[in-house]
């Protein structure tokens, strides 16, 4: 018999899959009747992942592995959950309600087949993050982006349409290389389950172990397409910042989901063995590369839109060093950082069109003029007279403060103490593995360099926009607009006061990352429903499993 909760882990697929399947049933006039589904499926959603995290933290695990249609590893098609894609999932859950919160005041109804298209999403993304196969990855991949396409294009002006072509030709380019490396790896390896992987990958033979890892460069470079590593990253920050609000804001789990499968793959496949650290020095590099051309966008960015994407690479080039260092302790604190900074440039980004609402379009670049050559003019102002900001913009100054905060990595926030995790964990080991010390100073350096230029970026824009305001207009706000803003920051205010609890999360999952037996066992000796005849029923005492 299949306990209830075993069904739990095919429900973040199956749920937003008949919720999209749903949708399209209902006309597209009757916008609330949809947003009203909509938003139940993805209430039921964070339920689900919710109950899946604490099952997977809790003390009382259960089967982790789901075998579709009831056939054994590796013939069938496996689902897998751990700590790790428990907590993305649940990561995800929190995005989704947020943004499709936030949607609701306008954008859901600026097009056609938004939440339908946003379900959509939601299934590629979970799928990606359950499934135990190279094949279906690249299915749910497919999914994921397609719905992204949709989304991306959502509204008018033709940035958006510009930056989506750009995306769309883009990432067909990463699908392709994705395909490549698929089918390299199943012609060597002949199979593509991915716990069947790991126990053939040692006993290859040098020549196809060669092919092998051809096959797994290739998929690299899709999945760091989709992070958005140096030199393959200058579709993000224009693709980014021309989506509209809450699009961006669902956006920003993306690339994680590709930081997910780089660091699900190398501790799998290439953790031990004779292929073990493959591609390390890649990660290294890319990222150190990723994280300078970040902050060199973030310092440059005069729009608070690009600053939220070069933001994003930011981020991005900070777990690819982590990974390409291959340090457990080290990891621990990356993962505290990728959900931190998720949540974060999430709600920057539904923040920034609340805080640009009251503002024209060409004003950052008046601002910036008039910083250089002056405004020609000195206000009057009498002894005692002053301004008094309005409550909407204390609101939205303090909510920009804490983004500013939080991507800076300044204290008390979350972003601080999983900044704080890493650097110690470097500075600690002084030379990590076979990394040298030259290149380990360099990646903390790297590190603390991009937390002042987003406190430079952060607190200029902060000035130009909250205190030297050109038009002074306050712009109307919405509750449902700022409700999601203030949840995703109030989860990274629950973060630091929890963040005892966290680490030990975070390190219990990367130790189990770092025992491939355990993922490889879990898979083998999933366990497969026997059908039973009506005779075996009788004697079991006239009932079946």
């Amino acid at each position: 018999m299949i306990a209830w909760s075993h069904h739990l882990i095919v429900t973040p697929i199956l749920l937003p899959m008949m919720t999209a399947a749903i949708l399209l049933f209902i006309d597209e006039r009757n916008r609330t009747t949809k947003a009203l589904v909509s938003l139940t499926a993805t209430v039921l959603l964070l339920a689900n992942a919710l109950v899946l995290f604490l099952i997977e933290s809790g003390p009382n695990s259960f089967d982790n592995v789901y075998l579709l249609g009831n056939w054994a590893a590796p013939f069938g098609v496996v689902l897998v959950i751990d700590g790790l894609s428990a907590m993305m999932l649940l990561l995800t859950a929190v995005l989704a309600i947020a943004a499709l919160v936030f949607s609701m005041a306008k954008w859901h109804a600026v097009g056609a087949h938004f939440h339908t298209l946003f379900q959509l999403l939601l299934v590629g993304v979970n799928g990606a993050l359950l499934t135990g196969d190279l094949f279906n990855l690249f299915v749910f991949f497919e999914v994921m982006l397609a719905a992204s396409y949709g989304l991306l294009l959502h509204g008018t002006g033709t940035l958006r349409v510009k930056s989506g072509l750009h995306y769309i030709a883009v990432n067909l380019v990463a699908a392709l290389f994705f395909l490549i490396g698929v089918s390299l790896v199943y012609g060597t390896a002949g199979t593509l389950n991915m716990a069947d992987l790991a126990l053939r990958m040692p006993e290859m033979e040098p020549d196809r172990l060669i092919l092998m890892e051809a096959g797994a460069a290739v998929l690299g470079v899709a999945f760091l397409i989709k992070v958005g590593m140096w030199p393959l990253c200058f579709w993000l920050p224009t693709a980014y910042s021309a989506a509209s609000a809450p699009v961006a804001g669902m956006f920003a789990i993306l690339s994680k989901v590709g930081i997910y499968v780089i660091l699900r793959l190398t501790m799998l496949l290439f953790g031990d063995g004779p292929s073990a650290g493959f591609g390390a020095e890649v990660l290294l590099l890319g990222g150190m590369a990723t994280l300078v051309f970040g902050t060199i966008g973030v310092l440059a960015s005069q729009a608070l839109g690009r600053l939220a994407g070069y933001s994003v690479l930011v981020s991005s080039g900070t777990l690819l060093m982590v990974l390409g260092i291959n340090d457990g302790v080290v990891s621990s604190g990356a993962l505290l950082y990728l959900v931190s900074s998720t949540l974060t440039i999430s709600a920057f980004f539904m923040l920034i069109e609340l805080v640009e609402r009251g503002q024209d379009a060409g004003a950052n670049v008046l601002a910036v003029t008039m910083e250089a050559y002056g405004d020609g003019e000195e206000a009057d102002m009498e002894d005692g007279e002053g301004t008094t900001m309005p409550g909407t913009m204390a609101i939205l100054g303090i909510c920009f403060a804490a983004c500013g905060i939080l991507l800076a990595g300044l204290p008390p926030l979350s972003g601080f103490i999983a900044k704080f995790a890493m650097l110690s964990a470097m500075m600690g080991t002084g030379s990590i593995g076979t990394t040298p010390d030259i290149a380990v100073w360099t990646l903390i350096v790297l590190v603390i360099l991009s937390g002042v230029a987003a406190l430079i970026s952060m607190t200029r824009a902060g000035i130009r926009t909250f205190w030297g305001s050109i038009e002074g207009a306050v712009p109307r706000v919405l509750v449902v607009e700022l409700v999601p803003v203030m949840l995703l920051l109030s989860i990274t205010l629950g973060l630091t006061i929890k963040a005892g609890p966290a680490m030990t999360y975070m390190d219990t999952t990367i130790r189990t990352l770092s025992n491939p037996s355990a993922y490889i066992d879990a898979v083998r000796d999933a366990y497969v429903v026997q059908d039973q005849s009506p005779s075996d029923a009788k004697a079991d005492g006239g009932s079946a499993p």
